[in-house]
């Protein structure tokens, strides 16, 4: 959906590259939607395969412990079955999180799960919340050409680098998606003709306002699924407030056979990507002899708003927390992608920093990338940071001319010497 949002700007740069395009570009969600889902359903019928191919046997039921060793699954049609085993791995991940106390949310409102499955348009959206998980809907809904809001009560990327977040929501903003900044809504209804009234209050005045939308879109957090599982019957301990299970440095809970990894496990990054890694290593050392521990520090990740954000590697207020504001060096730059060049697109916001400590060889903490394939570059550096690669090990690399991200291995302005960090020429 993502990509889908990129071609719409992609087709009107096509004219100026010589392209001749007939008439203005139109988006079909429904033919979208179907290409979406029948590509999820494929992913899934592909790990049923794999499955059976390892022979591993695949019980499609809901589970919950029935004591330390043994669970019990429920088919839909209420069969039960009792399964016991020496280990036992908890992967349930999370599911997004409803606003139960504002009145009409859960009846009126969809969730970014709902969002892929729509067969229709959802026409003028409000995506409430400011995580990554609300600014990538809200781009890509901004990007095929609907009208669409974004409701902030507090900061937009809670967690990740503020001013490399700040830059996300001006480029999405100078794109044509609203933001309601320091805003939470109170209460949704359905008006006679169908679409939604939000009423909402703006924190800073402490007015009451309200709009009029098709779709309600909610974005503000996941919750573990946790609280089917019967935990207590098997002695797991969860944290109280996250609800989310205590693990140690070997993914083991509070019982010793039994695990939890994924986004279901308090500390862990809610990312597919470590999960996955974190079940391999639990796997190898299980059953492969293996002592290697996951290692959470230095996990890149992207957010695909339209302007995407890749990073890894701490942020810059992380980096002063930990280290000491006179420790830290940071370069940074703002640069056009070539790509930009010819349609003549803005590219105020494509910039790019990497925090060092100051003390030679200066070590980079983190990487910050703002542009086009934000992904590609950050997954490429992101070996060099966990090898714990010095700036100088990074600007003696030689860059892949033309690419954005040739631009990290120039980098040779800092922040404190206060000099222009605009990129001119090649």
């Amino acid at each position: 959906m993502h990509q889908a949002a990129l071609l719409g700007g992609l087709i009107r740069d096509a004219p100026r590259y010589g392209w001749e395009v007939a008439g203005p570009a139109r988006h079909d969600w429904k033919k979208m939607a179907e290409a979406v889902q029948n590509h999820v359903k494929s992913l899934n019928w592909g790990h049923r395969v794999q499955l059976q191919d390892r022979k591993v046997k695949y019980f499609n039921i809901k589970a919950s412990f029935v004591n330390k060793h043994t669970v019990c699954g429920v088919t839909k049609a209420g069969k039960e079955t009792l399964l016991s085993a020496n280990h036992i791995v908890i992967a349930t991940g999370g599911r997004p999180r409803y606003p139960t106390h504002i009145e009409g949310a859960l009846e009126y409102g969809i969730t970014s799960d709902d969002i892929f499955w729509l067969k229709e348009s959802p026409g003028k959206t409000l995506v409430v919340g400011a995580s990554y998980v609300a600014l990538e809907c809200a781009g890509v809904l901004t990007g095929v050409g609907l009208d669409t809001t974004v409701m902030v009560r507090s900061i937009p990327l809670r967690g990740f680098d503020q001013q490399m977040s700040s830059l996300v929501t001006e480029h999405m903003e100078s794109h044509g998606t609203k933001f309601l900044r320091g805003c939470v809504p109170s209460r949704i209804s359905r008006l006679p003709d169908g679409q939604l009234q939000v009423t909402w209050e703006d924190r800073a005045s402490g007015k009451e306002d309200a709009g009029t939308f098709d779709t309600i879109l909610w974005a503000i957090g996941r919750d573990p699924e946790t609280r089917n599982l019967n935990l207590e019957k098997a002695g797991v301990a969860i944290d109280p407030k996250s609800q989310k299970i205590l693990v140690d440095a070997q993914e083991a809970t509070s019982v010793p056979h039994i695990y939890a990894i994924g986004d279901v496990a308090e500390g862990r990054p809610e990312l597919t990507p470590t999960a996955i890694m974190a079940g391999k290593l639990l796997a190898q050392r299980l059953f492969g002899g293996s002592l290697a521990l996951m290692d959470y520090s230095n996990v890149p990740t992207t957010v695909f708003t339209p302007l995407e954000y890749g990073c890894v590697g701490l942020s810059e207020e992380e980096a002063v927390a930990r280290h000491g504001q006179e420790h830290i060096e940071v370069y940074h730059a703002y640069y056009k992608p070539l790509e930009f060049t010819v349609p003549e697109r803005d590219s105020s916001q494509c910039y790019i920093k990497m925090v060092c400590l100051r003390e030679a060889p200066q070590q980079v903490l983190g990487l910050h990338f703002l542009g086009p394939n934000a992904g590609e570059v950050t997954q490429g550096f992101a070996l060099g940071i966990r090898c714990g690669a010095s700036r100088a090990q990074v600007v003696q690399t030689v860059g892949i001319h033309p690419t954005c991200s040739e631009e990290v291995v120039k980098l040779h302005i800092s922040k404190r010497s206060g000099l222009d960090p605009t990129v001119t020429g090649c």
